[in-house]
C-alpha cells in the first residue's frame, strides 16, 4: 500500500509543479501583453520590469492553482487508466476512494497553504504590485528623440531633428509654445549636443550656429495685430530642461493600504464595521434632517389650559392659507422641498457608495476561503474524470481541464458581477461555483467507482448499434 501511494504521488506532483509553472508563464505573458505600451520605450530598468513579474505572479496564483490542481488530477488518473494501472490497483482490492486519499491528503495541504497566502501574502503582493504598476503606467516617456519625428516629451517644447549620430543632433528644429498669449518662440540650429548634468536632474542643449525667431505683443497694449518680431543670430547657445518630472518615483505602498484586496481578513473586517458605522450614521443624521424639515413648531406648545377646535384642512392647503400669506407660504415651501432634495441626493450617493464598498469588503472576505475550497472541489472533479476517460498528455486531459475550469470562473465572474450589482447577496455569490459544481463532483466520483464509461465512444456507438437492430426486425413486419 505504501509503494503504491508513492506511486500516485509521483505521478501527480510531476505533472502538478509543469503545470503549473506552464499556467503561471501564460498569465504572465498575458500581463505583457495587457501593459507593454507602458513598459516598452520609457527607459526602465531591467530590475523594475522583473519586480512587477514577480508581484504579478504571486497575484495570479489564485487563478494558476486552481487549474494546475483540475490539470494534474486529470492527467495523473488519466495516465493511470491508459497504462491499465487503475485496473490492476482495483483488480487488488482497492477502491478508487483509497487510491484518491494521499492526493487528497496532498490537496488539503495545498488548500491550508493557499487559504494562509491568501490571508497574509497575497494583500501585501498585491500592495507592492498595484504601487509599483502605478509608478510604471504614470512615469512620462522617456526622452527619445528619433529623426525626423517631432517629440514632445518635454513641457512646452516640441524638438525635431533631420539626423542623430550619439549625443549629436544636426537640423534642430525647436518650439517652444509657453511664450507671451501662446505665440511659439522657434529656434533653429545646424548641429548640438545632449548632455545631462552630473546630478542627472538637468538636460542641456549645446547649440551652434543658429537663429531664434520670437513674436510679443506691441507696446500699445496686450492685444495689437501689430506684433513685435525679433530675430536673433547665436554662435552658441544652451537651452537647460528639468528632468525632475521623467524620473520614476516610488510611491508610498501604504497609499494603497486601505484598498480592500490589500488587506488581510483581519483588516477586512474592521474596515466593513467602520463603513457600517458610517453608514448607520448617515441613516440616522438623513433621518433627523427630514424629521427637521417638517417638524411643526408653535408659540402655544406646553399650555395646556388653551382649548381649541381641530381645524379641519381640505385637498385644497392654498384655500386654508390667508391671502397676504400664500405667496411667502409657497415660496417657503419651494425653499424647503428644495433643500430636502439636495440633502436626499448628497446622501444618497454617499449611502451608496458605502453600501457598495461593504459588498466589496464581503466579497474580498469570502474570496479568501473559495480559493482553499475551488481546490478542493477541482480535485474531485478532475481525479474522476482522469479514471474516466482513461486518457493522459496534454490532448484530452487539457481541453477537458480547460473547459470545467472556464465553467468554474464564468459561474464565479457572473456572480460577483450580480453582487456588486446588488442583485445577488455577496456569500452566496462567491460560494454558487462550488455549491453549483459539488454535485456534479459527487456524480464523477460515484460513475468512476462503477468504471462507468461516461465518455467512452465506442460504448454509445455500440448502444445506438442495439437500439437500431431491436428496431429493425419490427420495421420489416
Amino acid at each position: 500500500m505504501k509503494k503504491l501511494y508513492i506511486l500516485i504521488l509521483k505521478s501527480f506532483l510531476k505533472p502538478f509543479m509543469a503545470t503549473f509553472f506552464v499556467v503561471m508563464f501564460i498569465l504572465i505573458m498575458f500581463f505583457l501583453f495587457k501593459y507593454v505600451d507602458d513598459l516598452i520605450g520609457k527607459g526602465f530598468e531591467w530590475y523594475t520590469i522583473l519586480e512587477l513579474m514577480y508581484y504579478q505572479s504571486l497575484v495570479q496564483i489564485s487563478m494558476a492553482l486552481p487549474l494546475s490542481v483540475l490539470l494534474s488530477s486529470i492527467m495523473t488518473f488519466g495516465n493511470l487508466g491508459e497504462n491499465y494501472e487503475l485496473v490492476a490497483i482495483k483488480a487488488a482490492g482497492i477502491s478508487l476512494q483509497k487510491a484518491m486519499r494521499p492526493l487528497f491528503f496532498i490537496i488539503l495541504l495545498l488548500s491550508a497553504s493557499s487559504l494562509v497566502f491568501s490571508n497574509f501574502i497575497l494583500p501585501k503582493a498585491n500592495l507592492k504590485f498595484n504601487s509599483l504598476l502605478w509608478d510604471v503606467t504614470n512615469k512620462k516617456l522617456a526622452f527619445l528623440i528619433k529623426p525626423g519625428i517631432f517629440n514632445n516629451s518635454l513641457p512646452s517644447y516640441s524638438i525635431r531633428v533631420d539626423r542623430k549620430d550619439g549625443d549629436k543632433l544636426f537640423g534642430i528644429l525647436m518650439y517652444q509654445t509657453d511664450g507671451t498669449l501662446g505665440i511659439p518662440k522657434i529656434i533653429m540650429a545646424k548641429e548640438g549636443v545632449m548632455e545631462k548634468t552630473s546630478d542627472g536632474k538637468f538636460l542641456i542643449f549645446k547649440l551652434k550656429d543658429g537663429v531664434q525667431y520670437e513674436e510679443s505683443a506691441g507696446k500699445s497694449g496686450a492685444y495689437n495685430p501689430r506684433q513685435v518680431f525679433t530675430r536673433s543670430r547665436f554662435k552658441e547657445a544652451q537651452p537647460t530642461f528639468d528632468l525632475s518630472s521623467f524620473q520614476m518615483q516610488n510611491t508610498d505602498p501604504n497609499a494603497f493600504g486601505q484598498n480592500t484586496i490589500m488587506l488581510n481578513l483581519k483588516g477586512i473586517s474592521r474596515k466593513s464595521d467602520s463603513l457600517k458605522k458610517q453608514l448607520d450614521t448617515l441613516n440616522r443624521n438623513q433621518n433627523l434632517s427630514l424629521k427637521n424639515s417638517f417638524k411643526t413648531y408653535t408659540v402655544a406648545k406646553g399650555y395646556n389650559g388653551l382649548k381649541t377646535t381641530p381645524k379641519k384642512i381640505d385637498k385644497l392647503i392654498l384655500a386654508n392659507i390667508p391671502n397676504g400669506s400664500r405667496k411667502q407660504s409657497i415660496q417657503n415651501a419651494s425653499n424647503m422641498v428644495a433643500g430636502i432634495e439636495q440633502s436626499l441626493a448628497n446622501g444618497g450617493t454617499r449611502q451608496t457608495e458605502l453600501t457598495n464598498e461593504i459588498i466589496v469588503t464581503r466579497i474580498e472576505y469570502q474570496r479568501k476561503f473559495t480559493l482553499a475550497a475551488s481546490c478542493i472541489l477541482l480535485f474531485f472533479i478532475g481525479a474522476p474524470l482522469g479514471a474516466i476517460i482513461r486518457k493522459g498528455g496534454m490532448g484530452l486531459p487539457v481541453v477537458v481541464a480547460v473547459a470545467f475550469f472556464l465553467i468554474y470562473h464564468i459561474l464565479i465572474t457572473v456572480a460577483e458581477k450580480a453582487a456588486k450589482q446588488g442583485d445577488l447577496d455577496p456569500v452566496v455569490a462567491m460560494w454558487i461555483a462550488v455549491i453549483m459544481l459539488s454535485p456534479l463532483a459527487t456524480f464523477l466520483t460515484y460513475k468512476a467507482s462503477r468504471d462507468s464509461a461516461l465518455f467512452d465512444i465506442n460504448y454509445y456507438k455500440e448502444l445506438l448499434l442495439k437500439l437500431f437492430n431491436k428496431k429493425r426486425p419490427s420495421n420489416q413486419q
